[in-house]
């Protein structure tokens, strides 16, 4: 029995220190939800956990991209369809102007006209700045993960070659001739517009599918990515539990440990 150094009380502290360490870890993944709180508890995973944020957030701005595709392209279709409307209206009247014993081929012309002036205004519109039917087309960047960005080209829509094939500049319907050419014209127009809107759709089924495509990759690197970083708090709690315990008993144990050498005392006879 010594006095000076109490091995008991030492290895005890030893054990201790080491029971509040780890307790004190747990406790930070119990509270973060993660299990990398520092780089030391898992480097390696710590290094695979940053290429996999990368990667996800990568194929989340693609995602993006494809989705503000896919809503220029439903923009585009609404107004392809009221466009398609205002043809189907003005073939009407084209029609109608060609009966001899209507005589209201000058109410036709106001309808006819300010229908052709609808679809002329459609041809300037935009979608956040950028014309819906300049005809260009559009390259959308679908994914960008490991430096390779893969894209699809959307095929651009030109609605004003389709309004000046109309021939509405000098054109009229207050004749039966006038009306003919007019029907013509319109049914070309008509024609022209279903493969316009073919158009559209393809390229919006196309976006469908690259939309689908990355949602699943996001999906699947996220939960590559948690099983990594994420902490399992069924396991991580009970483990926490063990180590409140070993804390608990590791304190008594010191503190019994400290009392150990007062028993030299009694063989001083003190």
């Amino acid at each position: 029995m010594v006095i000076n150094t109490n091995i008991a009380a030492l290895t005890s502290a030893d054990d201790l220190n080491n029971s509040t360490s780890q307790l004190n870890e747990s406790l930070a993944r119990l509270s973060s939800g993660s299990l990398l709180v520092n780089a030391s508890d898992n480097p390696a995973g710590l290094a695979e956990s940053i290429s996999l944020n990368a990667q996800i957030n990568q194929v989340g701005a693609a995602n993006e991209n494809v989705s503000n595709a896919t809503s220029f392209s439903q923009t585009q279709d609404g107004y392809l369809q009221q466009v398609g409307q205002a043809l189907q209206q003005m073939a009407q009247l084209a029609v109608q102007a060609q009966d001899g014993t209507n005589s209201n081929q000058g109410d036709d012309q106001k309808e006819y006209t300010a229908l052709a002036s609808f679809i002329d205004q459609a041809t300037t519109q935009s979608f956040n700045g950028v014309s819906l039917f300049s005809g260009a087309n559009m390259t959308v960047t679908t994914n960008a993960t490991g430096g390779s960005g893969g894209t699809f080209s959307m095929t651009g829509v030109n609605l004003t070659d389709m309004y000046t094939s109309l021939g509405i500049t000098g054109t009229d319907i207050t004749t039966t001739s006038s009306a003919a050419t007019a029907l013509a014209n319109v049914t070309t127009a008509i024609n022209t517009l279903a493969s316009d809107r073919a158009t559209v759709g393809a390229n919006e089924q196309s976006l469908n599918y690259y939309g689908q495509e990355l949602q699943v990759l996001q999906t699947n690197l996220s939960a590559a990515n948690s099983t990594i970083a994420d902490v399992n708090v069924a396991t991580e709690s009970t483990a926490y539990a063990k180590y409140q315990i070993l804390v608990q008993s590791g304190t008594a144990m010191l503190a019994q440990a400290n009392q150990d050498p007062q028993l030299a005392l009694k063989l001083l006879g003190a």
